[in-house]
C-alpha cells in the first residue's frame, strides 16, 4: 500500500504537506496579523502624531486672544513638538515615530516656521495650498493629505498607534479604516473658547481615546502677540529721512489738496512744520484753482522718492530748505514683471552715482563652495525672520568685500541700497517666502524689516572698524 502524508489546512488558507514551514500568506479575518509582522523581525508598537496646524493654532489663538487669527499669536515651534512628543509618548505608553506638520501656504511655498520645522528631528512637513474664496483664506488638500496618510500608515501596519490634533469630519472615513486595520486612534482636542466642543462629532464618537489639551498646556509653547510690537527693533532714524517718515501718503495730499467739487482746499500745516506756501489774497483772481496744477499736492511732490533723498545729502534733515525741483514725470518705470529692475542711469541725472553703481553684487563676491554653504546655512539654521533675512545677507556681504571703502561708501547712501545690491537682497529673501504676499503683492511690512536688518548688521560692522583695538 502507498502512504501519503497528512494533507492540513494552514492560516494562510493553503494546504501543505509541512506543518513546519513558515508561510508567507496573510492571516485570515480574525488572526493576529501584528504577530505574523513581529515574527519577521517589524517592530510596530510605536506611535505617530498628524497634526492639522490650522485648527491647532486657529483654536489656540481663539482661546488666548479671542479671535481665529494666527497673526495675533507666536508660536515657539520646538517647544510645541517637544510638548506633542511627550504627551503622545505618556498617552499611548509607545515610542514616537514621526510627527506629520500638515499645513497651508501660498503657492506650497514654505513660510518661515515651516522651514524651522521640516528641519526638526522626527518632524515632516506636508503643505496644502492657501487660497482666498469670500474675503476668508482656507486650506486646500490638507485634510486630503491627512486622510492619505492617515490610511497608508495603517494599511502598512507602520504604528500602533495614531494621535490625530484635528477637529475636521473630513478625517472620519480615514479613521474608521485605520481601525479596521488593527490601529488605536487617539483624537486630541484643544480646549474651546466658548467651553463647547471644536471638533466633529462624529468624529469624536468614531475615536477609540479623546484627550483636551487645556490652557496651561498650550500657553508653554503659544503666546499672544502684542499688536503695537514690531518684528524687531528698528534702528534710530536719521535725519535724512525725517521727511519720508512725516509726509502724508499720496492719497491723503490728494485728498487734502483738492474738495469733491473741484475748490482748493487749505492743507493744514505738516509735521515736519512744512506747510503750503503763501498765495494771493482771495480777491485776486490769480487766486482761482487752476486745473492741471489742482490735482498735484501742494509744493511739488507728496512724499519723497529714494531720488529725492538721495539728493539731500547727509546732515540734511526736514528742517533744511529742500534742494531745487527738476521736472521729472508723473510716473517712472521701475520694475517690470518681464524685465525684472529697469537699469538706471548714474550721476545727478540718473540717481545714483557712478561710484555706489559699481558696488559688487554678493554673487560677483560668493564662490562655488561658499555657494553651497550658504544654502546649507539656508535650510538648516536660517529661520526665515524678515529682520534676521536682512541680517544674514549683509554679514556674507560685508565678510566678502576685500575692500572696506566699499563698506563706508555704501554707509553715506543709508538709507537708500543701491538698486542692484537692493534687487539681490529681495531675490534672496524671495527663497523664504517673504515676498509671496497672500493677495500677489510685496509685503511692505516684510520689506521694511528686511532692509532695516540689512543696516543693522552694516552699522555693527562699521562700528567695530572704528571701535580702539582696547575695545
Amino acid at each position: 500500500m502507498i502512504e501519503f502524508p497528512l494533507i492540513t489546512p494552514a492560516r494562510s488558507g493553503r494546504l501543505e504537506g509541512k506543518p513546519k514551514e513558515k508561510h508567507r500568506g496573510t492571516a485570515v479575518p480574525g488572526g493576529d496579523r501584528t504577530s505574523g509582522l513581529q515574527e519577521r523581525g517589524w517592530n510596530v508598537d510605536r506611535c505617530v502624531v498628524l497634526v492639522d496646524a490650522g485648527y491647532l493654532l486657529g483654536a489656540a489663538a481663539s482661546l488666548l486672544a479671542g479671535e481665529p487669527a494666527r497673526s495675533r499669536i507666536t508660536v515657539d515651534h520646538a517647544t510645541l513638538i517637544q510638548g506633542l512628543r511627550e504627551r503622545a509618548e505618556a498617552e499611548t505608553a509607545q515610542p514616537l515615530l514621526r510627527i506629520y506638520w500638515f499645513d497651508g501656504a501660498p503657492d506650497r511655498v514654505p513660510q518661515p516656521e515651516h522651514r524651522r520645522l521640516r528641519v526638526m528631528p522626527r518632524v515632516t512637513v506636508r503643505l496644502g495650498a492657501l487660497t482666498r474664496s469670500d474675503g476668508r483664506w482656507a486650506q486646500k488638500g490638507v485634510d486630503a493629505a491627512m486622510h492619505a496618510e492617515l490610511t497608508e500608515l495603517a494599511r502598512n501596519r507602520a504604528c500602533s498607534d495614531i494621535v490625530l490634533v484635528t477637529g475636521d469630519g473630513d478625517l472620519l472615513p480615514g479613521l474608521m479604516s485605520a481601525k479596521e486595520h488593527g490601529v488605536a486612534v487617539h483624537l486630541w482636542a484643544l480646549q474651546a473658547a466658548d467651553g463647547d466642543y471644536n471638533q466633529s462629532e462624529d468624529l469624536v464618537a468614531e475615536a477609540d481615546e479623546r484627550r483636551v489639551l487645556d490652557r496651561t498646556w498650550i500657553t508653554r509653547a503659544v503666546r499672544t502677540k502684542e499688536l503695537s510690537g514690531a518684528c524687531a527693533p528698528p534702528p534710530v532714524p536719521r535725519p535724512e529721512i525725517a521727511a519720508i517718515l512725516s509726509a502724508p501718503l499720496p492719497e491723503t495730499a490728494a485728498a487734502a489738496a483738492v474738495s469733491g467739487n473741484g475748490t482748493v482746499v487749505e492743507r493744514p500745516p505738516q509735521r515736519n512744520g512744512s506747510g503750503p506756501p503763501a498765495g494771493p489774497a482771495d480777491g485776486d483772481p490769480r487766486s482761482r484753482p487752476d486745473p492741471a496744477a489742482a490735482a498735484e499736492p501742494a509744493g511739488g511732490k507728496g512724499v519723497p522718492t529714494p531720488k529725492d533723498l538721495a539728493g539731500l545729502g547727509p546732515g540734511r534733515g526736514s528742517g533744511s530748505p529742500p534742494p531745487a525741483q527738476h521736472p521729472v514725470p508723473s510716473a517712472t518705470l521701475r520694475w517690470s514683471s518681464d524685465k525684472g529692475w529697469v537699469e538706471r542711469g548714474s550721476g545727478p541725472g540718473g540717481g545714483e552715482p557712478s561710484e555706489t553703481a559699481a558696488l559688487p553684487t554678493l554673487a560677483q563676491l560668493t564662490s562655488a563652495e561658499q555657494r553651497w554653504a550658504d544654502r546649507e546655512e539656508d535650510i538648516t539654521t536660517v529661520g526665515g525672520d524678515p529682520f534676521e533675512v536682512g541680517q544674514v545677507f549683509a554679514r556674507r556681504w560685508t565678510e566678502r568685500l576685500s575692500d572696506t571703502g566699499h563698506l563706508q561708501l555704501i554707509s553715506t547712501e543709508y538709507p537708500r541700497i543701491p538698486h542692484r545690491i537692493d534687487g539681490e537682497l529681495l531675490r534672496y529673501a524671495a527663497r523664504f517666502g517673504l515676498l509671496a504676499h497672500k493677495d500677489d503683492q510685496i509685503d511692505e511690512h516684510d520689506r521694511y524689516a528686511i532692509r532695516a536688518g540689512f543696516w543693522r548688521e552694516l552699522d555693527s560692522h562699521t562700528a567695530a572698524e572704528h571701535s580702539p583695538a582696547g575695545d
